[in-house]
């Protein structure tokens, strides 16, 4: 009942009939902001535009939504963006983890256990979740907010407002046909595969590939649920992540180089190659004893996609469709969050949305760049191979090892971990400084 409501409300405002040189012709609806996406960025967003007073449309593609292997853990700074943006608390009500421990596994008998609320500087815990749970949740808030939500719908094009005066203008289609929405600011929201993106005219950055991420979802593995699980492998190049999130069900991922597997594995008839990749990277066998796929198993590729500046002529982009982090490494969910706090303070905090957009776009590029910085010089630690990469695995990891603070902590910090040349040559020991433990015996 709720959505045939809101297709009222869509329909009946849509459009105005307007009578020009003895012709009829139709005006678009408009609206303060249309964001194409009801996901987490696109929710969230909506939710407190909305609850600002803006009027809002949100054009969501799915009615129903399913199990996908993506991202579900809030790493603890963007948990402390969940909690200004005041999603934190929706979350937990409707069952989010908190897990407060991060350990890391670097061969057998080596554990290391973080305490993540006490070492992180907002002190704060990561907050995993079902993805699925969490769109729904926070789409539901955005409509109790006062959003009008589309649910079956998509934005298939968007006219920038590429000269002053002029609004950018939203084509969505719909099960009626298609319709069309002008805002003061239209937001991508829609993901990697942005359509906001492609006909906004803006363009595409990407690395080359190096990474592939496998995973799965698991309910019943015999691992404890108080933890991140990360079994890090450098001699072999690959890393296994256990994300519990809740009611025993565990994400369960695997990193690997490209090209250093036959075949990425994927499909639930390889759900054997996957678990002995795991155990391979250090996984105890017994922990997938007793334990049920409950999800798809896929692979996708693990490579930087990014917008330099993404704002142009009223449209913005956000979440994975401005940039989409290397998911081994776990960020991308709290990136999308530091963009909604930071596009949202920006349009409160005047009248002229235009420049606000701008400034957001600015301040965007500053801390991606920070946190594609850092992801590089891991992925350069860990994953690359040849005589080069071995001997700076031989010096790095040792005095990492002894001193834990040369690498930069993009759990507890994110992108503002110092990242800095400085930052680069400490942490691959090229500050010609001895760790401390050897200073001693120098």
């Amino acid at each position: 009942m709720r959505d045939q409501v809101h297709w009222r409300l869509f329909i009946r405002c849509r459009f105005t009939n307007v009578i020009r040189g003895g012709g009829l012709q139709m005006t678009p609806c408009s609206y303060d902001v249309v964001i194409a996406g009801g996901g987490l960025g696109g929710a969230a967003l909506g939710r407190a535009l909305a609850g600002a007073g803006a009027h809002t449309l949100i054009v969501e593609r799915e009615t129903l939504f399913k199990d996908r292997v993506r991202g579900e853990g809030i790493f603890p700074w963007g948990v402390v963006e969940a909690s200004t943006l005041g999603i934190e608390r929706l979350l937990l009500d409707d069952g989010a983890h908190v897990v407060p421990f991060w350990k890391k596994y670097t061969g057998p008998g080596h554990m290391d256990c973080r305490d993540l609320a006490a070492t992180t500087p907002a002190h704060t815990a990561c907050l995993n979740f079902f993805h699925p749970a969490m769109q729904r949740t926070l789409l539901d808030a955005a409509e109790a907010s006062g959003a009008i939500v589309l649910r079956g719908a998509e934005v298939v094009g968007v006219e920038p407002g590429d000269v002053p005066g002029k609004a950018p203008v939203a084509e969505i289609r719909t099960n009626e046909g298609k319709h069309w929405a002008k805002a003061r600011l239209v937001v991508g929201a829609d993901g990697r595969r942005s359509v906001v993106r492609r006909t906004a005219g803006f363009s595409l950055n990407q690395d080359a590939g190096r990474l592939i991420v496998a995973g799965v979802l698991c309910e019943g593995l015999d691992a404890p649920e108080d933890a991140i699980h990360h079994f890090q492998c450098p001699a072999l190049g690959q890393t296994a992540l256990i994300y519990p999130i809740g009611r025993q069900r565990f994400r369960t991922y695997f990193v690997s180089r490209v090209g250093q597997l036959a075949r990425p594995i994927s499909g639930n008839g390889h759900i054997g190659e996957f678990v002995d990749a795991c155990v391979d990277t250090g996984v105890p066998r017994d922990w997938f004893e007793h334990a049920r796929v409950i999800g798809p198993l896929a692979s996708y590729p693990g490579a930087d996609s990014w917008v330099d500046h993404p704002c142009n002529g009223g449209v913005v982009l956000i979440g994975d469709a401005a940039a989409a982090s290397d998911p081994a490494w776990g960020g991308g969910l709290s990136l999308t969050l530091r963009d909604v706090r930071v596009l949202l303070h920006r349009l409160l905090a005047g009248d002229d949305w235009e420049a606000a957009a701008h400034a957001y776009a600015f301040e965007h590029d500053r801390y991606y760049g920070a946190l594609h910085r850092v992801h590089d010089w891991l992925a350069q630690l860990l994953y690359e191979r040849g005589k080069i990469a071995d001997e700076r695995r031989a010096r790095v990891l040792p005095c990492l090892a002894m001193e834990p603070d040369r690498m930069p902590d993009i759990r507890g910090m994110g992108p503002e971990a110092p990242s800095d040349e400085t930052a680069r040559r400490r942490f691959f020991v090229e500050d010609g400084i001895l760790p401390r433990a050897e200073r001693g015996t120098a």
